[in-house]
């Protein structure tokens, strides 16, 4: 029998130490590079290109053209009165009378496929997206510059314009219906998104235009680099789509965007509040996703994907109020109950879009628990395509997660993807990956000899934890929807914290304009964050882990607190080098007091014990029946003890209370508590609790008594003989 590798990735001759990825080559620029670099050598902002407005009615297409036309100095065309009505001889009005609504669809549709400029600045109809084959025409030599105003903004803009000629509008439907139903075809073929907040003048709208279009055509400043990074002209330097498939800077450090996160105006923020959250999160996503990377409309279908039927809420992370000034931020509404699915059912698909589409990859994951499930179920989610060379394994430690969490984790299983149990903690986990991930023989070997890369889906990965920021954002904009508050009054957020990827979502989303006053970080006996914020020193001699009853922030070593302490240290990555080699070398740093003092701006932090915990989802049932999860209940003490009620405090809940049952169960005193999980679960359900008990749980729990998993010991060496044997049996053909 002879075991043949199907090779899919570019196989390496040489140099096997040398970083694996800088061999491969990615989407960007296979499909980008020529016409980017013929683009830019015209010497001008449009060249031989056109700039195509494109929205509906009222948008301002028409004037904002012009002033776009006058300063570049070329000719502007706006389809109704140079296309048009020039091709019919008669006015667009007297056109949509004649014919009607679908036979003058057609109708302008023949007429722009006739049509043809370059280096001049095109107004769109309204509805000329409608029509396919004119649109392909129009964007095989244009920029398609989609104005994006909020519905309600149109709506009074052709009340005051008096417009009676919407196509569509005969059929006795409303104008906010045509409205919304037109939506599809702008997202389909935009190439950029300008949002149009409330009150711009056109001049601002115009030059809102320039510099989105200066920003889609330069396309090398949308750079990474490592937190590590300590001579900028010594950096290397990653696009996002390298980012997002190496996972790990080479340096061990951690990739963040080198010119910083992006902002938007209070009117742009404004511009959201009645946004859905798949429309929030794509605005927000093409903020930080340069369209080489990912093209607008690709990004769009991703976002509908990843926050559609999987999520049992259509509001996706709803905010719902808990008592006084406090608010709970629901997170636990995807499939494996928990708020890693708001990453973990989007960046799969980043991911698949990313990778050089002839490789193999293995993923790895440490978790503490909700991670390894989220990423089984986010993965086994992509095109059966995409799984044959994409793979998952997750290592968590065996004694350290609820059972309801192990057991969800073995039945979240699928073809493409494994759990394996450590004989150890999370830390050892972490530390494993990172360390295999730095072990450039090794991952050289494995790309050589099996033609397979590895990656992450950790949070140390920017594709997991660009998400997060998207949920911090929207909890705010509804509370402005809810007329709770009113754009720019502060708020206060408290967040169950490990790993620190969660906060630093929430502290990012303050640098993005967001009005958040502090970040309360709320730890459970294992403080060692509580004590850091409080003192700058980051100290874990003589600690040792405690196993708690919210396991997923038993966390002493917080990987994403390097990208913060970059941040607030104005990216000085030989600072961040030397504060992360002494806490692995001596088990502690001391930050120096002008960061401390930042720090604090930032953050205020506090710790609950065990029996607070449990007291706190008794007397939260108690007075309004709702079912706090461990994680959640320690935010809730936390912020009981710390915020000054003085404005809204947004607590996440973090996971659904059924992953913990044997917890809840104790906490609620309810004497008899069975050991099989879904009877655990049926008891709970029983209670007719608020919210309901998780189905998807259910579902997923009953699959475990399906599956088996496997167990190694504490020792890198073994897991990495573990990962070899997966990727032999995943992408190894046998003949």
């Amino acid at each position: 029998m002879f075991h043949v590798v199907q090779y899919q990735c570019l196989k390496l001759t040489q140099n096997i130490g040398s970083s694996v990825h800088q061999k491969l080559i990615f989407p960007r620029t296979l499909v980008f590079a020529q016409l980017w670099k013929s683009w830019l050598s015209t010497l001008s902002l449009v060249g031989d290109q056109n700039i195509v407005l494109m929205g509906p009615p009222g948008a301002g297409k028409t004037t904002v053209g012009k002033i776009v036309g006058h300063k570049l100095g070329c000719r502007v065309i706006d389809v109704d009165d140079d296309v048009l009505e020039t091709t019919w001889n008669m006015s667009v009005t007297e056109k949509l009378q004649d014919v009607g609504s679908r036979q003058f669809i057609e109708e302008e549709g023949k007429a722009l496929l006739k049509f043809s400029a370059s280096g001049s600045v095109i107004s769109l109809s309204g509805s000329n997206p409608m029509h396919a084959a004119s649109m392909q025409h129009v964007k095989k030599n244009g920029i398609v510059v989609y104005l994006d105003v909020p519905t309600g903004d149109i709506i009074d803009r052709l009340e005051l314009m008096k417009v009676d000629r919407i196509v569509g509008q005969d059929s006795g439907i409303s104008v906010r219906d045509i409205l919304q139903f037109r939506k599809q075809f702008y997202k389909k073929w935009f190439d950029i998104r300008v949002r149009c907040e409330g009150g711009l003048t056109a001049e601002a709208v115009a030059d809102k235009v320039l510099d989105a279009v200066k920003r889609y055509q330069d396309t090398e400043s949308e750079t990474f680099i490592s937190t590590r990074c300590i001579r900028s002209e010594m950096c290397e330097r990653k696009y996002f789509t390298e980012a997002v498939v190496e996972g790990l800077a080479s340096d061990g450090g951690l990739f963040v965007p080198e010119k910083g996160l992006p902002t938007f105006s209070a009117g742009e923020w404004q511009s959201l509040v009645e946004a859905t959250y798949i429309e929030r999160a794509q605005i927000i996503l093409e903020r930080f996703i340069h369209p080489t990377d990912i093209p607008a409309f690709k990004l769009g279908e991703i976002v509908e994907i990843a926050y559609g039927e999987n999520f049992t809420c259509s509001k996706i992370a709803p905010l719902r109020y808990l008592t006084g000034n406090q608010f709970l931020l629901e997170l636990f509404h995807g499939p494996t109950a928990s708020f890693k699915d708001l990453a973990l059912q989007l960046m799969p698909h980043l991911f698949a879009y990313c990778i050089p589409k002839r490789c193999n990859y293995l993923v790895l994951v440490a978790t503490s628990g909700d991670t390894g499930s989220a990423v089984l179920d986010g993965f086994s989610r992509l095109s059966d395509t995409d799984k044959q060379r994409i793979a998952v394994v997750t290592f968590f430690p065996e004694d350290g997660v609820s059972q309801i969490q192990k057991s969800q984790m073995i039945g979240c299983q699928r073809e493409n993807g494994w759990s394996v149990g450590v004989k150890s903690d999370f830390d050892f986990c972490q530390t494993a990956i990172k360390e295999i991930f730095t072990n450039s023989d090794y991952s050289g070997f494995l790309t050589v000899e099996y033609g397979t890369a590895l990656s992450a889906a950790n949070s140390i990965n920017w594709a997991r934890l660009l998400p997060q920021v998207i949920y911090h954002a929207s909890a705010y904009l509804d509370l402005v929807h809810q007329d709770i508050i009113t754009f720019g009054s502060p708020i206060d957020v408290c967040i169950p914290t490990g790993n620190f990827g969660n906060i630093l979502a929430a502290l990012y989303a303050k640098r993005m304009g967001i009005p958040i006053r502090k970040c309360i970080c709320a730890s459970n006996e294992n403080n060692v964050l509580t004590d850091f914020i409080r003192t700058g020193l980051y100290d874990l001699r003589g600690r040792r882990l405690m196993q708690t009853s919210s396991p997923a922030i038993d966390i002493l070593k917080s990987s994403n607190l390097e990208r913060y302490l970059h941040l607030i240290a104005n990216g000085d990555g030989q600072l961040v080098t030397q504060l992360f080699s002494e806490l692995q070398k001596q088990c502690h740093f001391q930050l120096q007091k002008d960061l401390l003092e930042k720090l604090q701006q930032d953050l205020v932090a506090g710790w609950c014990s065990e029996e607070d915990c449990l007291a706190a989802i008794h007397s939260v049932y108690s007075t309004t029946g709702y079912i706090l999860d461990t994680h959640t209940a320690v935010a809730k003490v936390v912020a009981d003890r710390l915020q000054d009620r003085t404005c809204p405090v947004i607590i996440s809940s973090t996971a659904h209370y059924s992953k913990f049952a044997p917890a809840i169960l104790r906490a609620l005193r309810i004497a008899e508590i069975k050991q099989n999980p879904l009877s655990q679960l049926h008891l709970l359900s029983s209670y007719s609790p608020l919210p309901p008990v998780h189905r998807g749980l259910l579902e997923t729990l009953k699959e475990n008594e399906k599956q088996k998993h496997q167990i190694c010991a504490a020792d890198v060496n073994v897991m990495m003989a573990h990962i070899e044997t997966v990727i032999q049996n995943q992408f190894m053909k046998v003949f």
